[in-house]
């Protein structure tokens, strides 16, 4: 058995925490929800653990003492009741809950909180607008599918269950991935309106009418080695702006 590892919450007792000196939290947020017919529901809970781990190491590696909280497995699904198991937590909910959070982080005396994002639903930026007149920590939140672009590593990453996720989870977990000729096409439907096609405009999509498979992009040209060079990618990123700001000051923030 592996010895625990300090910089996550879940592995920690008493007798380390009790001290303090955490510069930074990190919250993983993911989702529950169907990932075509190869990847498991914990998709998005999986990956974004798994960067919060290894970033969260590579910093604490750079003398920077980061604690990774418990991941959240339930993320914003409304486009998706209708798929059985597919676990809809709304905003309202989740902003109650993350106010919760923060208050624990506050009263350990952490002043600042990334909020690690693993799933497209999810958007946090409102919620922190209205905390952070609520609170002394600096909250930020981070898409970790923002951080490397992936265009770099992937002919067609996809938007859900495509091509980047599959490569992530070969790289993450291939025991949880079924064989990629079970896999559906993951071809998805455009809408009819071009506002809504071409971006300008926005409305949430219902999944079972945009895909066959609940999978958007194709994963059959996925490998593991694709995976673990982006995440790689990813984790250099993320490590490296937790070292940042555990060394900024929360309150002189601008130049």
């Amino acid at each position: 058995m592996s010895a625990p590892r300090p910089y996550l919450l879940a592995e920690t007792t008493w007798k380390s925490v009790r001290d303090g000196g955490f510069a930074v939290a990190v919250l993983p947020w993911g989702a529950t929800e169907a990932h075509n017919f190869h990847l498991p529901y914990g998709t998005d809970c999986i990956e974004v653990a798994y960067l919060a781990t290894e970033s969260a190491r590579l910093a604490w590696e750079h003398g920077t003492r980061v604690v990774v909280l418990p991941t959240i497995p339930f993320g914003v699904n409304t486009g998706q009741l209708d798929i059985p198991l597919c676990l809809n937590m709304n905003p309202s909910t989740q902003a109650a809950l993350f106010r919760d959070l923060i208050e624990s982080v506050e009263r350990a005396g952490i002043r600042r909180l990334v909020l690690l994002n693993g799933h497209g639903g999810n958007d946090f930026r409102a919620m922190i607008r209205e905390l952070v007149p609520q609170s002394s920590v600096l909250l930020c939140t981070v898409n970790w599918y923002t951080l490397s672009d992936p265009q770099r590593h992937f002919d067609d990453p996809g938007d859900h269950a495509g091509e980047l996720e599959t490569s992530a989870m070969l790289a993450i977990a291939p025991e949880l991935v079924l064989p990629l000729s079970e896999a559906g096409p993951g071809k998805a439907r455009r809408f009819r309106v071009s506002g809504l096609r071409n971006g300008t405009a926005w409305t949430p999509r219902r999944w079972s009418q945009l895909t066959d498979d609940t999978g958007v992009g194709d994963p059959r040209p996925a490998t593991a080695d694709k995976g673990a060079r982006y995440l790689a990618a990813v984790v250099r990123e993320l490590a490296d702006f937790l070292v940042e700001v555990a060394q900024a000051d929360p309150d002189q923030l601008y130049e």
